[in-house]
């Protein structure tokens, strides 16, 4: 039988070794774009965690944290929120310190999540006490204090928001839906003959508190 000539054997280890070595280089390339923010809506709503009820998992849900550090007693998945407020917290549609953000379930998050807020920067933006958003060394369960959330609205009515994600340490960029802000005074606790205005179904009824406040 006859021999490979040294030459070819030589070009056919080659190619052998640029083909094992090939994916290698790929995955390292996706990692590079990865770190500096390049990734897609999917991806990214496919890693956050949201979600989660009144019970502690093995991980930490977003419900005790935000519930702690607000103070609005309210239990149950994140989504629920918004509608056990009605009649109990006053809500609407502007950030305030403490009040809590309430995300509509969306993607891969069904059970929603909620945030609260811990400082307004401007009129777009605030930052956001929260945990079980990010993964954060492969983990899920953190807890992420004064992370920015910019309203993305076309109305800047605070129903979409961008929020920081660990991984890319920047904005994600998902849109994600909003349905408001729970604040934290409860209603039965308003002095007796004050009327708590909800400026979601009442939105006309609560202008005009807020010109008879600036008046007085």
């Amino acid at each position: 039988m006859r021999t490979a000539h040294p030459r070819l054997s030589a070009l056919l280890g080659a190619c052998a070794l640029l083909a094992a070595t090939a994916p290698v280089h790929a995955e390292s390339a996706i990692d590079v774009e990865r770190a500096r923010g390049d990734r897609h809506d999917d991806d990214e709503r496919d890693s956050v965690s949201g979600g989660g009820g009144s019970e502690l998992p093995p991980y930490l849900q977003c419900v005790p944290y935000a519930r702690q550090v607000s103070g609005i007693q309210i239990r149950g998945d994140a989504w629920t929120w918004w509608s056990q407020a009605e009649g109990r917290y006053a809500r609407g549609n502007r950030p305030r310190v403490g009040a809590v953000m309430t995300f509509q379930p969306y993607g891969r998050m069904e059970l929603g999540h909620v945030a609260a807020v811990s400082r307004i920067v401007d009129s777009r933006t605030v930052l956001l006490r929260h945990a079980n958003w990010s993964p954060i060394n492969g983990r899920r369960g953190q807890i992420e204090d004064n992370v920015r959330a910019v309203d993305v609205s076309p109305d800047n009515d605070w129903s979409q928001v961008r929020v920081w994600f660990a991984p890319i340490q920047n904005l994600g960029s998902t849109a994600w839906p909003v349905q408001g802000f729970i604040y934290p005074k409860r209603i039965d606790q308003a002095p007796r003959g004050t009327r708590v205005i909800d400026s979601v179904s009442d939105p006309i009824g609560a202008i005009i508190a807020a010109r008879l406040a600036v008046k007085r």
